[in-house]
């Protein structure tokens, strides 16, 4: 089953159990109104969101990274946090994921390299609803990809990313891409590398990727789950195996060509600077969630500069 169908049926239980509680208010009298007890319906489902999402930062508290004390947050910058990243993660899953598809545009007159777009776990294309307009008023040629199946290895992925890269590269006639990959996709992103090299990669930019794993990933289901787990209270080698493997196959000019994009609040990498990458340009955000890394406003203009001003000819 795929991303998209998944959340769909999500969609569609979330629904049920709305009607379920309207209905139940209604047969017990608690309500007389329909549009109210629906509007209840409602409010329970998108209250068990909240708890979720919650849930997610209370989870990685108890792993987390020391935040340096230019990142410290107010109340107030901590409830925009929060609130950014439910409505993130309330828009992706429950609208763009669910009607996504996976999809390439080029551009002939474009003078930048092309994008390959690449989600992270459990997600699908539907994650960079943000970031593909921007492109394309840059002109910038883009391609996206639904990695599938959704529970798979990491190096299953990889040749989604050659045939990918491989067709970029022919129809736009530049031999390099750019690979912007958010979370489990920069791991898919270095695997490539790792088995194709870097011959057709003229960057990688990475966003929330757990390159050491997360601690959150040992709840998580799945082959790919299993490769980002770390262990807390581990000193020498936290990682997975898979991790430790895939940094020992990388040399200085490998990472070179990876920037790390990261928040000190992320609510799935625990701990954050799992995502400091050694030998890797590594830029650090605050007061942004995991998910709204992909929608967030400072993020993507920073995205675009770096690409502009990287690639300007």
């Amino acid at each position: 089953m795929s991303t998209r169908v998944l959340l769909r049926w999500l969609l569609l239980v979330q629904a049920a159990c709305a009607l379920a509680f309207a209905y139940a208010l209604m047969g017990t009298g608690a309500v007389s109104y329909w549009p109210l007890a629906l509007a209840a319906g409602a409010g329970l489902v998108l209250l068990v969101r909240v708890l979720i999402t919650a849930n997610n930062f209370a989870m990685t508290a108890r792993f987390s990274s020391i935040t340096p004390d230019d990142f410290l947050l107010g109340r107030g910058a901590q409830l925009r946090l929060f609130g950014e990243e439910f409505m993130a993660t309330l828009l992706q899953s429950s609208w763009f994921m669910p009607i996504a598809c996976a999809g390439e545009r080029i551009y002939d007159d474009a003078t930048l390299p092309p994008v390959l777009l690449i989600h992270g776990y459990g997600c699908n294309s539907g994650y960079w609803s943000q970031l593909t307009p921007l492109l394309d008023a840059s002109r910038i040629s883009h391609a996206s990809l639904d990695l599938e199946p959704i529970l798979g290895a990491i190096d299953d992925y990889v040749p989604l990313v050659e045939r990918a890269v491989a067709s970029l590269c022919s129809k736009s006639n530049i031999a390099k891409v750019i690979i912007v990959a958010h979370s489990m996709g920069g791991l898919v992103a270095r695997a490539y590398v790792r088995e194709h090299g870097a011959a057709n990669i003229a960057h990688i930019f990475t966003m929330g990727t757990p390159h050491h794993g997360t601690s959150l990933a040992n709840m998580g289901i799945g082959r790919n789950a299993a490769q980002m787990r770390r262990t807390p209270g581990v000193a020498d080698a936290p990682e997975s195996a898979w991790l430790r493997e895939l940094a020992r196959s990388e040399d200085a000019a490998t990472r070179s060509l990876i920037t790390s994009f990261y928040t000190h609040h992320d609510n799935i990498v625990a701990p954050q600077t799992s995502s400091v990458l050694p030998g890797a340009r590594c830029i650090a955000f605050g007061g942004i969630g995991h998910v709204a890394l992909g929608r967030n406003v400072r993020v993507l203009q920073r995205l675009m500069q770096e690409i502009a001003e990287m690639f300007a000819q």
